[in-house]
């Protein structure tokens, strides 16, 4: 009995961190998207700064964050 209490709870922790590893991956590549587009169209349209990279990179930020924080809430539900 004691076993496959173990055994759950090793499954249980592995689901975790496939979860929290998938979640740190999608946060990354969807940064790096919104980075990549800025600066695809800061070259497509310069100015003094680049803007759309800064912009981008900004809302890929936000975006992910509170994509991150709607998989957390469901996930202590």
């Amino acid at each position: 009995m004691k076993e496959e209490n173990d055994d759950q709870k090793k499954r249980s922790q592995l689901k975790n961190w496939a979860i929290f590893s998938g979640i740190a991956f999608q946060m990354g590549a969807t940064i790096f998207v919104c980075a990549w587009i800025g600066k695809k169209l800061d070259e497509r349209y310069p100015s003094g700064k680049n803007w759309f990279t800064i912009g981008f990179v900004l809302f890929g930020l936000v975006a992910s964050v509170y994509v991150v924080l709607r998989q957390l809430k469901h996930f202590n539900k």
